[in-house]
């Protein structure tokens, strides 16, 4: 599957469109991790923890983008749009979502 921002793929023919395509991930994030990110922010440095939840949440929100492709007949996805954002009482969640339109590209 061809998975692109762009809005159109160069060199392959879009012959259907099949529509709008979401994959969405909410991660939690845990006290020590938060304890931890705390800590980096006064001494400085990259939290890694925080990264690979990131990681997480995005890998899963492009499987899910993905599959929805897929269950349509789509070959690929383009146009594909990434935010995250914090969300919860306390902001202690992380969401992201992928958007795309699922097409079928001819070779």
């Amino acid at each position: 599957m061809i998975l692109t921002t762009t809005p159109s793929i160069e060199g392959k023919a879009i012959s259907e469109y099949y529509g709008i395509v979401i994959g969405e991930a909410v991660m939690g994030a845990n006290v020590f991790k938060d304890l931890f990110a705390s800590i980096r922010d006064i001494v400085g440095g990259r939290s890694g923890s925080y990264e690979e939840e990131f990681t997480k949440a995005r890998q899963i929100a492009f499987n899910e983008l993905r599959q929805e492709a897929l269950g349509m007949g789509a070959n690929a996805v383009i146009g594909i749009d990434l935010d995250y954002q914090v969300v919860g009482d306390t902001g202690s969640m992380l969401m992201v979502s992928i958007s795309g339109t699922a097409v079928k590209v001819e070779d």
